[in-house]
């Protein structure tokens, strides 16, 4: 027998255990450190841009041909694209969980370079940019002057120029984002009266600007071959590429009679400006600059965040005096609070097993033997999740708390039954032998039963299996660590230490034995009648089994619980077509409501810059609101709930925009807010407009139902736009280039790219566009004039009619289709999933034939789920059974056990009904775990029963004996497994609501699982061995040969 080797060699036993808490201990430190696993579905970006260009041409002439290449890639699930107003275009490809990102990457880009040929000249120069992306911001630094110094434009270059580099080389950073955008450019505004006083056209000033702006390579004197007697070499330098203002404005642009010169500066106004002027950036209500960090897919959230946060640190010894940088939103904060909160239930959920032992045990060196099978199995266990590539997570960490319940399991029925030896008259040594050849057997079953639970859900695909996957398999590991201990250290320590119970205990033992007796006395007495009952007890069964299940099926389904990740964001929405001065009016105000709010740390506004959509405009803004520290927030005026409450109340007062704060979504990359997201698809070509009269009929809809809230949609038609028509037919008689009127439109009015200039050790772009006070009013287009063949200049008034139209301000397309966007919650007191049924049920109602609907981000995966979590519960039973089956070399035992799993579930069921929570992937994973330790603990009564039944006895007498013996061993493990589940289910401060939830599940199963295991399977054993064939009375004696 291997365990009475080691009882024989306890240092051998040592030395197993200590090797595996040294590897253990080592690997602490190399583990990563992150939030959840790799869940969040890898994604591949491609952006362009076409200057001057609308939504409607942009999808048409730039989104069409790339999207029509690209669909279909492998390994993708879905992908979203939005063509907006200011010309630019961003194209997001999602793939699988899983997928190499790498491979994507490439896959993606030469599906796109297939699309080039069809682009319009103007995006090809400008080129298409095709890289991996993930979409977690890990945090955003700003920069900001508190003497008012430096301006917005100063200090995004000087985040540019400075910092954006350093960041971009951290390892983990996958990209570095400056909000405003506003990289240097040589503006040249143009004045059209000047222009037009010299019969100057914007074409000839582009040309002269090209001309004289050029980078040369103007050669060497000297160099080889030369002729003998040559003793140097000379480079020639010539002023090429100009860089300032100054040499800008003295580029010639005409000449005339008499000297006369036209320079650039008698045309136009020149500076060194930004790119772009439509987003703006505030930190707590000042100017500032704000620079996004992007993880890389795959990488340590936290360590990116301390290195970022240590290159920010080392960089702000050398900025301009006046300047500062801060981090006002990181969030890697609710991250690292929310695993250090795991970190302290895992040392309660340790103390309260520990105390639970010795209450039952009354004696520390009895206790000490399973108080040493925590620290082997889960430090061991850290091993092992390095050599697997896990990282340190809220769901492998949640695996180690519940495994604290688990591991002791084992080291107490050695212990058990090692005493019970003792109590007839053995010597410690004998009794851990004698004990050791009785429950080898049940602790090998019971191993090999939590394994064919957990390892089939390491298998699942997508998000739902890499949930699973991490959970499962470390409660697996710590689980054959616990076992290998049980066979090992166990028995040895049993037998150098272990006593017998001291015979005067104190009242207080005294008084707790006296209790158990009473208690085990009224359990017998059940017992036996429950074993002459089995068909009431089987018709009981059937009932709640029934009663479970329908319970189970009408839970309100969720896919995550809603957590205080320590940030709200707040979406603005003014008028269509509102200019940034009115949204800057609005967010002064929206200043002064988050500065007044208790538990509002910082804030940062972008303004301009439409979250949900991904796009620029001119009448949205977003807000990052960072609360308080979890610490701080202990009062309920202070909990997440109210300060959103609070800021919607004064959000109300203001009149002139659309303000709602919303929650971030429960897993970072999944959308851009909680809640839920569906797209409503053109699939038949029907138009814009009739789209967005559906959505606008659906959301009026869904927020009349009771079980919705907060449907709302950034899809507009009807934003009020100008149409300028060319009259093509008097361009041609008027012999005047088509090419000339649309691009004087482009310059004037769009900007057009002249070429480049070097500045500050870089390559910046000069740009050439009318001045602002020239492209104010409708009436401005048709005071621009162009030159026909014959050199004469022509007004644009006399090709151009402008009208006032609506149209789109961005296009949005999903998987090709023409899209819109709505976002919504549940209400108060409904699931995510039962909103989800009713959207779908509102879709299926409203839709025609020519439209369709999709979900996308987190609602996609939610609605992955449902089937996966039925599938791993029926696979863990049916692996169980078949466990078992194998190993009893019988139908009917196993059949004992498994019919106690469906009762288990009703105390899961029942508590998440108290309390008032959902069906989700929490949920899920408690009762996962439950189907183990239901069957844990019947294989006890089923093995011990068999075994008397060996020894003679009848199967109601062993059936009642097993029971009577397994009752202190079992209700000892179930009663240590719920304290240590027990810090779960009241835990408070950052991912509170995971814990809670998962807690809830497995606490209320458990009781159940202990209640229904020691009633039940008596008589499942008794009724099952009948339905086999076996005789009630005693089986005949095995003789001898």
């Amino acid at each position: 027998m291997l365990s009475k080797f080691f009882i024989e060699h306890p240092i051998f036993a040592s030395v197993i255990s200590i090797v595996i808490v040294i590897a253990g201990t080592v690997s602490v430190g190399l583990l990563p450190v992150a939030q959840y696993p790799e869940i969040t579905p890898p994604t591949v970006e491609v952006k362009t841009n076409y200057p001057g260009a609308n939504a409607q041409v942009v999808a048409e002439t730039v989104a069409a041909p790339i999207e029509q290449e690209v669909i279909g890639v492998e390994d993708m699930i879905y992908m979203s694209s939005i063509s907006a107003s200011d010309g630019s275009y961003t194209l997001t490809v999602t793939f699988k969980v899983g997928t190499d990102l790498d491979m994507a990457n490439i896959l993606v880009q030469n599906r796109v370079t297939l699309a080039e040929p069809k682009l319009p000249e103007e995006v090809k120069r400008d080129g298409i940019n095709t890289k991996k992306k993930s979409p977690n911001i890990i945090l955003l630094a700003s920069l900001s002057s508190p003497d008012g110094r430096f301006d917005e434009l100063y200090m995004s270059n000087y985040a540019t120029l400075r910092i954006r580099d350093t960041l971009s080389r951290i390892q983990g950073v996958g990209d570095v984002l400056i909000y405003p955008a506003s990289d240097y450019r040589m503006r040249i505004w143009l004045d059209p009266n000047q222009l037009k006083s010299r019969n100057l056209t914007t074409t000839e000033v582009i040309n002269a600007v090209r001309e004289q702006n050029v980078q040369v390579a103007a050669g060497q004197i000297g160099q080889p071959p030369a002729p003998a007697g040559q003793n140097f070499e000379y480079a020639v330098n010539v002023l090429g590429r100009l860089a300032d203002v100054e040499q800008f404005e003295d580029i010639i642009i005409k000449t005339g009679e008499g000297g006369r010169i036209t320079r650039l500066r008698d045309i136009a106004r020149i500076d060194l400006g930004g790119k772009v002027y439509n987003i703006t950036s505030r930190l707590s209500g000042s100017p500032s600059a704000s620079i996004a960090v992007y993880q890389l897919p795959g990488s340590n959230a936290l360590d990116v965040s301390r290195q970022v946060r240590a290159a920010m640190e080392e960089m702000s010894a050398y900025v301009p005096e006046g300047l500062e940088y801060s981090v006002p939103y990181d969030t890697t904060m609710f991250v690292d609070a929310s695993i250090k909160q795991v970190y302290v239930t895992l040392v309660e959920a340790a103390l309260l097993v520990f105390l639970v032992l010795f209450l039952f045990l009354q004696d520390w060196r009895a206790t000490l033997i399973p108080a040493v099978t925590i620290p082997v199995s889960l430090i061991g266990t850290l091993a092992v999740m390095l050599a697997m590539g896990f990282s340190l997570n809220m769901l492998t960490l949640f695996g180690l708390v519940l495994s604290i319940g688990i591991v002791v399991d084992d080291a107490i029925v050695v212990v058990e039954a090692t005493v019970a030896h003792m109590e007839r008259g053995m010597d410690r040594r004998a009794a851990a032998i004698k004990a050791m050849s009785e429950v080898s057997g049940p602790i090998v079953a019971t191993t090999l039963v939590l394994l064919a639970v957990f390892i089939p859900a390491a298998f699942l695909p997508g998000i739902t299996g890499q949930l699973y996957r991490q959970f499962a398999l470390t409660i697996a590991v710590a689980t054959v660590f616990s076992s290998i201990n049980a066979l090992t250290m166990s028995p040895a320590l049993a037998a150098m230490v272990l006593r017998l119970p001291a015979e005067n205990k104190n009242v207080f033992f005294r008084g707790f034995d006296n209790f158990f007796r009473m208690a085990e006395k009224g359990y017998m007495n059940l017992v036996k009648t429950t074993v002459r009952r089995t068909s009431i007890m089987m018709l009981l069964a059937l009932g709640l089994a029934g009663f479970t299940g329908w319970q189970f099926t009408s839970l309100p389904t969720g896919f995550l619980p809603i957590e205080d990740q320590g940030y709200i964001m707040v979406h603005v929405q003014l008028p269509d077509a509102a200019s940034q001065e009115r949204t800057n009016e609005v967010l002064d105000r929206i200043d002064a409501v988050v500065g007044d709010t208790p538990g509002v740390a910082d804030w940062v506004i972008f303004g301009g810059y439409n979250l949900i959509d991904g796009s620029a405009s001119s009448n949205a803004a977003i807000v990052f609101v960072t609360l308080d520290p979890w610490e701080e927030r202990d009062e309920p005026e202070l909990r997440q709930e109210a300060i959103m409450a609070s800021l919607q109340g004064g959000f109300l007062q203001i009149q002139d925009a659309i303000i709602y704060a919303f929650l971030p979504p429960a897993i970072s990359g999944l959308g851009v807010a909680g809640g839920f997201q569906i797209q409503i698809e053109d699939r038949g070509g029907v138009g814009l407009d009739e789209l967005d009269a559906m959505v606008r009929e659906i959301i009026q809809d869904g927020n009349a139902q009771s079980g919705l809230t907060g449907l709302n949609t950034t899809f507009r038609v009807d934003v009020p736009q100008l149409f300028a028509e060319v009259d093509r037919t008097k361009a041609k008689t008027l012999d005047i280039p088509l090419d000339e009127v649309f691009g004087t439109l482009q310059a004037y009015l769009g900007s057009a790219y002249v070429n480049d200039f070097n500045k500050f050790g870089r390559t910046w772009q000069v740009k050439v566009q009318a001045d602002n006070q020239y492209r104010i009013k409708p009436d401005d287009i048709r005071s621009l004039e162009v030159r026909n063949a014959r050199g004469e200049m022509v007004p644009l008034g006399t090709l151009i009619d402008v009208d006032r139209i609506v149209g789109p301000q961005s296009i949005l397309r999903y998987n090709l289709y023409p899209t819109a966007s709505i976002t919504g919650e549940a209400a108060p007191g409904f699931s995510s999933g039962q909103a989800i049924n009713l959207m779908e049920q509102l879709a299926s109602q409203k839709l025609p034939n020519s439209m369709g609907s999709e979900w996308t981000g987190m609602s996609y995966q939610e609605k992955q789920v449902g089937s996966e979590a039925i599938l791993v519960f029926a696979l863990a039973i049916i692996l169980v059974f078949l466990v078992l089956s194998a190993q009893y070399e019988s139908w009917t035992s196993p059949a004992a056990v498994i019919m106690v799993v469906p009762l288990a579930v009703l105390g899961t069921v029942l508590a998440v009904l108290m309390k008032g929570a959902d069906n989700n992937v929490y949920t899920q994973i408690g009762i996962t775990l439950l189907i183990g330790l239901a069957a844990k603990n019947a294989i006890l009564i089923v093995e011990f029963a068999m075994a008397e039944r060996d020894k003679g006895k009848g199967l109601m007498d062993a059936a009642a004996d097993a029971a009577r013996l397994r009752f202190r061993p079992i209700l000892m493990t179930s009663i240590a497994s719920i304290a240590g589940f027990m810090p779960l289910v009241v835990a408070s401060g950052a991912g509170a609501a995971s814990q809670q939830a998962i807690g809830t599940a497995v606490v209320g199963g458990m009781a159940a699982a202990t209640i229904m295991s020691l009633s039940f399977t008596p008589a499942f054993y008794v009724f099952m061995k009948r339905l086999g064939g076996e005789r009630a009375d005693k089986p005949e004696p095995v003789t001898e040969t």
